[in-house]
């Protein structure tokens, strides 16, 4: 099945080496993909007021544009997966936001590129990357392609917030005992490593203003996967992976995207932990 991929705005720019590896092992696994031609900010946030109608606007043009080449919208980043995601499903069981948006867009249609042509109602299915390689590719499949095994790695599987809450929108995996990542991880031959607070929030944005607590949650976090002795983090989210790698205690913790070591083990790439 051929993806309509959405890489969003920060997978372009700081977190680069998310999207570069995920293209490299897409072509070696053999997943078929084209990047939306046209595609806007997510919004980064979801909006959680009823009438803010312009926040999800960027969401429905990328989920319209999967329906109309008739494919799933893969995403990659965790916020962009969340976001689009919650409001796919607000467009598909929110009659009064459905009724708004479309209004909008079909008015806008006339002189707009890229607007919408016929009514969106949620028909798009959002599938994260990590969903495609259990579901697509099978991590059978995926051991099947690995060359280089990340054998005797000691490897944390760290979630955060936005793949797995709201569960019942998400249904990303089970949110207080997943085991997606870790599955993948013994796909690649590492030893995933089960630790507290690893589907915790790292502060998110609250680095901006509240420094010294996001400091104290991501040591929290690291020295978790330290007591289980992790000797490395993985993570689908650039924000995390920003925050976790800044506040590492002695930073003697690495942090990598996934696909960086999806890419190592494929033997398309050395993990290089690239800033």
């Amino acid at each position: 099945m051929a993806f309509r991929y959405y890489p969003g705005c920060t997978l372009k720019t700081k977190g680069k080496e998310l999207d570069i590896y995920a293209r490299k092992s897409m072509e070696a696994l053999g997943v078929e993909f084209e990047e939306l031609a046209e595609w806007q900010c997510c919004g980064t946030v979801y909006p959680l007021a009823q009438d803010e109608i312009a926040t999800r606007l960027s969401a429905v043009r990328a989920l319209d544009d999967a329906r109309r080449n008739n494919c799933d919208l893969l995403t990659l980043c965790s916020a962009c997966h969340h976001v689009i995601k919650r409001v796919n499903h607000d467009m598909k069981t929110n009659a009064d936001i459905r009724t708004k948006v479309n209004n909008y867009m079909l008015a806008s249609a006339a002189a707009t590129a890229g607007s919408l042509e016929t009514a969106y109602a949620g028909e798009t299915r959002v599938v994260h990357f990590m969903e495609m390689l259990r579901d697509t590719v099978g991590f059978a499949g995926l051991k099947s392609k690995v060359t280089n095994p990340l054998t005797g790695r000691k490897i944390g599987a760290y979630y955060g917030c936005m793949l797995l809450r709201p569960s019942s929108v998400m249904q990303f995996d089970d949110p207080e005992n997943p085991s997606i990542i870790e599955d993948f991880l013994k796909a690649l031959g590492a030893e995933p490593v089960i630790f507290s607070r690893r589907n915790e929030c790292c502060g998110a944005y609250a680095a901006l203003e509240q420094k010294e607590l996001v400091a104290e949650l991501c040591a929290k976090i690291i020295n978790a996967g330290k007591q289980k002795n992790a000797e490395a983090l993985i993570t689908a989210c650039p924000l995390c992976r920003y925050n976790l790698r800044k506040n590492a205690p002695n930073g003697d913790m690495p942090v990598y995207y996934f696909t960086e070591l999806l890419a190592e083990a494929l033997g398309i790439a050395d993990n290089k932990n690239e800033e």
